[in-house]
Parts: structure tokens; sequence; C-alpha cells
């Protein structure tokens, strides 16, 4: 590193500053921005999933036939990839993406189009904006992850706030572009004949420009749609969850399927946009041809609505028993959030689950947005979140005692201690998520052991990870893993912990349950439940190794509360 005269610029520590200052002056208005886009958003998604399916995918394909005119391949395309996402058990999912993209799409076409005309007006607005927009594409779109969770906490609000930065650009400049490239003659004919600005505006240049800035806000949902998955991570529905999902289990199938629904998607919106803009030469047609498409639309948009509010009458009304939970993403955290929800859902709680990063999860707790959290890993994982959050939620104990974390190898390498590590595995640990507890641990492991000098940690995720360790048992060969248990691993294959001498990787720890303060006094009932939940290492591990070898989180789950019924019936008393 270059050292300077002036020292290292805080830029870290302006910008943390800057943000907490944001958030404490303004948390009203970010709480009530909040709360009402999560209705309006709700109330929408809710609209969508009341539809039958079957009458959405037959108006959808209705209003491709219509914009394509005698071609069949994109109605055709438009019917059979609705009707597979559908068939995967997707739908609602994707009724809450549509959501997203519908929003975040629609903001920034309102914000991005008068900006764009602004800049296309002064040279001074498009010197000042231009290296703003620079920054906003540019910048790595999980960056706006950040300051979204920080002012709105997770759900899909924050979500729309971060799809919106990301995807407002295009907009803006192909506006700009558009405006810019009319022709001066034309622009000076309007004038000489009188033309006020708004005329000119409106009648001769937002016309002509109007192909190019089509194409900028199709570009804007296009990139809408890519922070789908980024958005996942803060709590954001919809298909990204399970991409995300499959990416951090490495489950090859689950995000394939979540990831082709996605391009379908993307591929029909982009049509439909596409057949929006078109040159006023190719709107010509016969008058009666056209009375009867519009007449046809208006129908089908008719019979949509009617079926929206026809669902949203006859709806299950919702129980009054509810709860929010929020989990990590990890093999023992999927197995005891299932079980607990549906154990939950059988003594008529009505469950929400989201999976959020570690620090995020404890976040949402702390500020009251979660009920509680069964994925508590403390004294030593969950540390860092405990120093910073503790004060702020209801630690109410251990509902899983004899958790471990450490270095795991396969049984027939010749290792027993950290020690004892010199060029296995080309002195490599093989980690998972970089923000995980573990990880921490293993960073001063290495920098604790005078044989680990030079060794190197490489972060991925814990399905990775698994991944990494089942090739190498395969193939007989050297492999060190970030370990922990109980982890279905141990029951699948022959391994063991490294002896730690030095002890930093932590003593043995417990799994607890955390709750939001107030939820005692609120709640009662699902405080009384978190409360009492509790199971063994051996019970977890069960449930793990059934997720692994094919079945569901929720049919795993209901297999082990039908074999323990005794057991889950405790919680409930």
């Amino acid at each position: 590193m270059i050292d300077l005269a002036i020292g290292q610029v805080p830029i870290a520590n302006w910008v943390s500053s800057a943000t907490d200052w944001i958030t404490s002056t303004f948390s009203s208005g970010f709480d009530v921005i909040q709360k009402s886009g999560t209705v309006l958003m709700n109330g929408i998604t809710g609209a969508l999933t009341a539809v039958p399916f079957w009458l959405m995918i037959a108006i959808v394909t209705i209003l491709a036939i219509l914009v394509s005119g005698k071609k069949i391949a994109f109605p055709l395309f438009t019917f059979i990839g609705l009707s597979l996402i559908a068939n995967q058990g997707l739908w609602s999912d994707l009724m809450s993406t549509i959501t997203l993209v519908l929003l975040s799409s629609l903001l920034s076409i309102i914000i991005g189009v008068p900006l764009g005309i602004w800049m296309a007006k002064s040279d001074l607005v498009a010197k000042i904006v231009q290296p703003i927009l620079d920054f906003m594409q540019t910048m790595p779109g999980f960056v706006y992850l950040i300051p979204a969770v920080a002012f709105f906490g997770i759900g899909v609000v924050p979500g729309v706030f971060a799809s919106v930065i990301f995807a407002l650009p295009p907009t803006v400049r192909m506006t700009n572009l558009g405006i810019r490239q009319v022709s001066t003659e034309l622009v000076e004919a309007a004038d000489s004949f009188g033309s006020t600005a708004r005329q000119k505006l409106f009648k001769l240049e937002f016309p002509l420009a109007k192909g190019t800035i089509m194409a900028g806000v199709n570009q804007t949902i296009m990139l809408a749609l890519s922070m789908v998955v980024i958005a996942s991570m803060i709590g954001a529905p919809g298909l990204g969850r399970g991409v995300l999902a499959a990416v951090q289990s490495a489950d090859i199938g689950k995000g394939f399927v979540s990831g082709i629904s996605l391009v379908i998607l993307a591929i029909i919106i982009d049509r439909f946009t596409q057949k929006l803009n078109v040159s006023p030469l190719e709107k010509q047609g016969n008058p009666t041809v056209k009375k009867w498409k519009r007449g046809i639309a208006l129908v089908s948009l008719l019979a949509l609505i009617v079926g929206a509010f026809s669902g949203m009458s006859f709806g299950k009304t919702a129980s009054d028993k509810k709860v929010d939970l929020v989990y990590m993403n990890w093999d023992s955290e999927v197995a005891s959030i299932n079980v607990l929800t549906q154990a939950m859902k059988e003594h008529g709680f009505d469950v929400k689950t989201t999976a959020l990063d570690n620090a995020v999860a404890w976040q949402t707790v702390a500020n009251g947005q979660a009920d509680g959290m069964v994925s508590a890993w403390l004294p030593n994982t969950h540390k860092t979140q405990w120093q910073k959050y503790g004060k702020s939620v209801d630690l109410l104990g251990p509902n899983l005692k004899g958790a471990k974390v450490g270095f795991v190898v396969p049984s027939y390498m010749n290792v027993n201690s950290i020690e004892d590590l010199t060029n296995q595995a080309n002195k490599t640990i093989t980690g998972i998520e970089p923000g995980a507890g573990v990880m921490a641990a293993s960073e001063k492991t290495l920098n604790s052991y005078d044989n680990l000098k030079d060794w190197k940690l490489v972060p991925s995720s814990s399905g990775a990870m698994t991944v990494a360790l089942g090739e190498a048992i395969k193939q007989h060969k050297d492999i060190v893993i970030t370990g922990w248990s109980p982890h279905w691993m141990f029951n699948k294959y022959d391994l063991k912990y490294l002896a730690d001498p030095k002890g930093t990787m932590g003593a043995s720890e417990n799994i607890n349950t955390i709750v939001r303060k107030g939820l005692k006094k609120e709640n009662p009932e699902a405080y009384k439940v978190l409360d009492k939940f509790n199971w063994t290492t051996k019970d977890m591990e069960a449930v793990m190794l059934d997720i692994q070898n094919g079945k569901t989180p929720e049919e795993a789950a209901k297999n082990w509360i039908k074999d323990h019924q005794k057991e889950v019936d405790k919680w409930f008393k």
C-alpha cells in the first residue's frame, strides 16, 4: 500500500455516518413509505394471485395474439411458458416478481422521462446528471441493498428502492438522446409557426423521440427484472428467492427451474414492450380489425379484473394467530424453520418465513420487522451480531444444545489437529458465505497458527462447500472445510473435526431463539411456542438428511413431526 502524507481518507466512515444520520433523521418518513408501500404491493400481488392461473394464462395469450397479428410463435411461447411456470408450482412467486418489476419500472419511468427531457433542454443539467448516472449504472447492484435495508428494513419496498436506482439510468439516457436527436430544422419550423415550448415537446419532439425513449424503457424493465434475485437477499418475494436458495444449497435442478421461469418472464415482457414501440406506418391497418382487437383487449382486461375480485372475495380468511419469522438459508436452519412452521400451522398459526443473511436477520428482529428467529448461534458464531443487537431483542435461550463449528476433514486424511496441517488440500480451506461467523473464526485461526500462515480461506456458499466435499471424497482427495454440526454431511460421510488446541474456532455452542421486544405482550401465544421450541442434534440431522435425499423441506418436516408428535405437542401446551 502506498502511504500518503495526508493518511487514509475515511470515506467508509463518512458514508456510514451519513447513512446513520439519514436513517435516524428521516426514520418516520421511511416508516410511512415502508408501510404504505408494503400495503400497496401486497394488494397488487394479492389481486394478481387471486386471478385463477388458467384465466391469467388465457388472457395474456390472447393479448399476445392481438399484438402479434398472423405470427403464432410469440403467443405459443407465452402459453407454453406460463403453463410451465404454473406446472412447477411457481405461480405465486411469478406474481410477486411481476409486482416488483411493475412498480420499480413504473417509478423509474415516472422519474426518468422528465429528468431526461430536462437534460435535453439544459446542458448544465446534463453535465450534473451524467456522472450521477454513470455512478448508478457502474456501482454493483449488491451495494444498493445496504442503504435499502437501513432505510426500509426488509421486504418488497427496499427491493423496489434498490431496483429503481439500478434500472433508472437507461430511461434517462435514452430520453435525453431521443429529444436531442430531433431534427433542428423541424424545431426551427415549429418556432417559426409560433409553437410554445409545451406544444413543441408534446406534438413534435416527444412523438419523434418515442422509439428511442421506448428502447430505454425496455432496458429499464429488463434491468429491474435482473434485480429480482439480488433483491431476494433482503426479503423481496418472488422467483429470485428460489434462485438464491438454489445457489446457496447448490441445487442445480431447483436453480434451473427458477432461472428458466425468470427467462420466460423476461422474454414475454421484452416482446410486449417491443410491440408497443412501432412506427405510425406499422400501426396502419384495417379499421374494422383494429376496432375488433381493441374490443377483445378490453373484454380480456375486464375478465382479468372480475377474476381478481372474485378470487379475493372467495379467498381464504387469514388467521388471527400471525407470526413472522426469519432464518438463514443454511441447511440446519432450513430444517428447524420448516419443522417449527409446519408444527405451528397444524395448531392454527399463520406463519410467514423469510430467508435472510445472518446480519440482516438479526437487524430485522431487532427493528421489530420480524417476530423472531430460532437460528441464533451463540456465544461464538453470532458474537458480532449479539454485541450489536443483543440489547434490542429478547433471548429465550437454547432450542438446540451442543452445536459445534470447526475445521472438518474426511476421516481418511492423516491429520487429527489443526497443528498437523502442512500442505494438504493445496493449503486451502474451503469456506461458506463471507458474512458467516465461522468464516471470521477461520480467519482468526489462520492468523493464530504458525503452520497456517501461507494457507488461504476460499469463501463460497454452504451448498458449494458440501458439493466440493462430496467430489473430494469420491476421488479420495484431501479437503479441509469450515464445518459445523448439526449437519447432514456427518450422517452421509465419514468425517472428523480437527482438534483446535488454541480454541480459536470457539468451544461448543447452542442454537438459540430470539424474539423482538414486546412480542410477549402483543402475541403471547406465539411467544410461548417459540419459548418452548426445542429438539436435539439427532432430530435436526434426520430432517436435514431427508431434505438432502430428495424430500422437500415441508415433506421432511411433516414426516419428522408425525414421528415425534408427543414432543411437538409439548411446545403448544
